[in-house]
C-alpha cells in the first residue's frame, strides 16, 4: 500500500481522479449509508461519510460526554476491534484507495484501522459483521492523532467490484471522516439503445478537470437529485478580467453514439448563476484533458443565456460519438447539475 502525507494531498487527489477515474463511493452525497456498527457511544458512525469538513466546539458537551464531529466508541473494548458497515451509494465499485481523517481526535483517536469489502446484490439487512464473504482490501495500518491519512492499494485497479465496506478500528477510539475511492461499475443496460444520463456519477461519470472550484467542487455536477442549497453544486470565484470563462471536463460513464438532450441546472443559484453556458463534446482525450486540441471539441450546446434556479433543457437529438463533455460557464458562477441523456 502506498501512503501520502498531508503535503502530498493534491498529488493523491490527482492520481485518484485523473489516473484511476475514481470517486468517493461511500459518501452520503452519493447515497452511501451506514448499515450497522459495533458501537457509537460518543459520536455517531454516520458522521464518517458526511461531505462536510469536520469541526470542533470544545465548549459543547452532550449526555455521553464531549461532542465530536466523527465516529467515536467507548473505551476498553474487549473485542479485537470496533467496526462499521457501509453500503455504497453506487451499484458497485472497484476499490482504489482512501482517506482516514482523525481531525480533532487527539488522545482518543483510532490507533489502527483496516478495511474489508464484499459484493452482495441483496438487501443491506442481510449483511452482518461475521459474513464469511468479507475480504481485506486495505491492510491494517497505524493512525496518528488529528491528521489525514491517504493511501492507494498496491494492486491499483482490480477487476473485483464490491457493494459493501467494513471499516475496522483497533481496538476503539475516534475517526472524523472516512473516504473510499473507487471506479464505479455502472448498472447493466436494459438494451443497447436504452437512454440514460451519461453524466451521472452512479452511471460511471467522473469530473476530471476544472478551471476553478472555489465555492463548490466540480464533481457535484454529477450527483443525484437537484441538491438542497448552494453547498452541493459547482461554483467558481468571481472573475475580474474581461473575457474570462470557467470550465469543467467530465468523462461520461459510457461512450455515446447518440445524444438526446442536455440539461444544465442552476438550482439554488439565484444571484450567482452564469450569464451564459456552452457544452462541447469529444471522443477520447490525452492523459491530461488540458492538452487536448481545441479543434477536437464539437459543439453540442452553443452559447446560451441562463437564468436563476432553473433547469435549462437543450434538445440535441443527433448521432454523436462522445466520451467527454466540457461545460463552460461565462464568465463565472454556479451550476448545480449537468445531465447528458443518450445511449
Amino acid at each position: 500500500m502506498e501512503f501520502f502525507g498531508l503535503a502530498e494531498e493534491a498529488a493523491f487527489k490527482a492520481i485518484i481522479t485523473s489516473k484511476y477515474k475514481s470517486v468517493d463511493v461511500i459518501g452520503s452525497k452519493l447515497g452511501g449509508q451506514v448499515v450497522s456498527f459495533s458501537d457509537e457511544w460518543f459520536a455517531a458512525a454516520e458522521n464518517l461519510i458526511q461531505p462536510t469538513v469536520p469541526i470542533r466546539d470544545p465548549t459543547k458537551f452532550v449526555h455521553s460526554g464531549a461532542w465530536y464531529d466523527g465516529w467515536e466508541t467507548r473505551r476498553h473494548n474487549e473485542a479485537e476491534y470496533d467496526w462499521v458497515i457501509i453500503k455504497m451509494g453506487v451499484a458497485a465499485a472497484q476499490i482504489i484507495g482512501g482517506e482516514i481523517d482523525t481531525a480533532f481526535f487527539n488522545g482518543n483517536h483510532a490507533p489502527f484501522v483496516s478495511v474489508e469489502a464484499l459484493y452482495d446484490e441483496g438487501e443491506e439487512g442481510n449483511i452482518v459483521e461475521s459474513d464469511p464473504r468479507w475480504v481485506e482490501v486495505i491492510e491494517k495500518f497505524e493512525c496518528g492523532p488529528s491528521q489525514k491519512h491517504f493511501f492507494i492499494r498496491n494492486s491499483g485497479l482490480t477487476e473485483q467490484s464490491y457493494t459493501h465496506i467494513k471499516l475496522k478500528m483497533y481496538p476503539d477510539g475516534g475517526i472524523a471522516r472516512f473516504r473510499l475511492y473507487g471506479r464505479v461499475a455502472p448498472p447493466k443496460l436494459k438494451t443497447e439503445d436504452h437512454v440514460i444520463d451519461l453524466a451521472y456519477v452512479c452511471n460511471g461519470a467522473v469530473a476530471l478537470e476544472y478551471s476553478d472550484q472555489h465555492f463548490g467542487s466540480a464533481d457535484n455536477l454529477l450527483l443525484p437529485g437537484r441538491g438542497h442549497d448552494m453547498s452541493d453544486g459547482w461554483e467558481t470565484k468571481r472573475s475580474r478580467q474581461p473575457g474570462h470563462t470557467d470550465w469543467a471536463i467530465i468523462q461520461l460513464g459510457r461512450e455515446s453514439s447518440f445524444i438526446e438532450k442536455i440539461i444544465v441546472d442552476t438550482a439554488h443559484y439565484r444571484g450567482n448563476f452564469p450569464q451564459f453556458i456552452t457544452v462541447q463534446g469529444c471522443l477520447k482525450v490525452p492523459e491530461s484533458s488540458r492538452n487536448i486540441d481545441e479543434s477536437s471539441w464539437v459543439e453540442l450546446v452553443g452559447k446560451s443565456k441562463t437564468g436563476p434556479d432553473k433547469e435549462h433543457l437543450y434538445e440535441i437529438r443527433k448521432d454523436a460519438k462522445i466520451s467527454h463533455v466540457k461545460l463552460t460557464i461565462i464568465p463565472d458562477g454556479g451550476v448545480k447539475r449537468i445531465r447528458v441523456w443518450g445511449y
